[in-house]
């Protein structure tokens, strides 16, 4: 059978792109959406309509249930999960800090930090060599936000993953000893609809002076170092935080 890669967030951007090459190296691809059904599904069309093997479902990462819902469903569509990208993310919208409001908050913490935090705790009980696991390997989708700040646009999004940051080395210390290898890539500005969901359509063309390679990165760049964090060729790689950013 071939080994089973979960991707929450998945049907669009970075989770999408990662689905994809995951699937052309010999992945079976799990997709979990909040929204974006048929974008999550179009993927997975596209997957099996390669040969590959894909399942996509609807599960809240911040929801406790509906995440143990679908590993459920993962190991009985797919099999035993060996790989997970905490991919599941937004931004919240544009908000400067005394303008922030408490569901906001809530809602951003609630996907990009729990939302880790509860696909992990269900990957453990899978991976985990001491309960009978094979081992295997977690990708946290971090931010080059998490350094930068965000300030006067999305300090709450970028706190977040300044979370989840410490959340990958903790984990990464904590499991290694298990068999599981834990890391996290850190993207800068990325040619993905996150801006203009945020409500800045903008803002790729006017930062992309800012960056050293003068340009945004694209989702594809983003998923091959995914994949090879993934890889048995980053094997004695745990705890790391890798900038995707083109220097910036």
């Amino acid at each position: 059978m071939k080994p089973v890669l979960v991707i929450t967030g998945g049907g669009a951007g970075i989770g999408a792109a990662t689905a994809r090459l995951g699937a052309a190296r010999g992945y079976a691809v799990a997709l979990s959406y909040r929204g974006g059904r048929e974008a999550a599904e179009a993927v997975v069309a596209e997957i099996t309509a390669g040969g590959g093997s894909a399942m996509a479902m609807r599960a809240d990462a911040g929801d406790e249930a509906a995440t143990s819902d679908f590993f459920a469903a993962v190991d009985h569509r797919l099999g035993r999960v060996m790989a997970l990208v905490n991919n599941a993310g937004i931004t919240g919208p544009v908000s400067t800090l005394d303008q922030i409001d408490a569901a906001v908050l809530d809602r951003v913490l609630a996907t990009n930090v729990t939302g880790c935090f509860l696909a992990l705790k269900q990957a453990i009980r899978r991976m985990a060599t001491d309960l009978g696991g094979p081992g295997g390997a977690v990708v946290n989708v971090s931010s080059r936000a998490a350094g930068l700040g965000g300030p006067n646009e999305w300090v709450h999004y970028a706190a977040s993953k300044g979370a989840v940051d410490s959340f990958t080395i903790g984990a990464a210390k904590e499991l290694a000893p298990r068999g599981i290898r834990v890391n996290a890539v850190c993207p800068g500005l990325i040619d993905t609809d996150i801006h203009a969901k945020a409500g800045l359509p903008d803002r790729m063309a006017r930062m992309a002076p800012s960056v050293p390679m003068q340009r945004a990165g694209t989702a594809e760049e983003v998923a091959k170092v995914i994949l090879w964090l993934l890889s048995d060729e980053a094997a004695y790689v745990t705890g790391a935080l890798v900038p995707v950013s083109g220097g910036r």
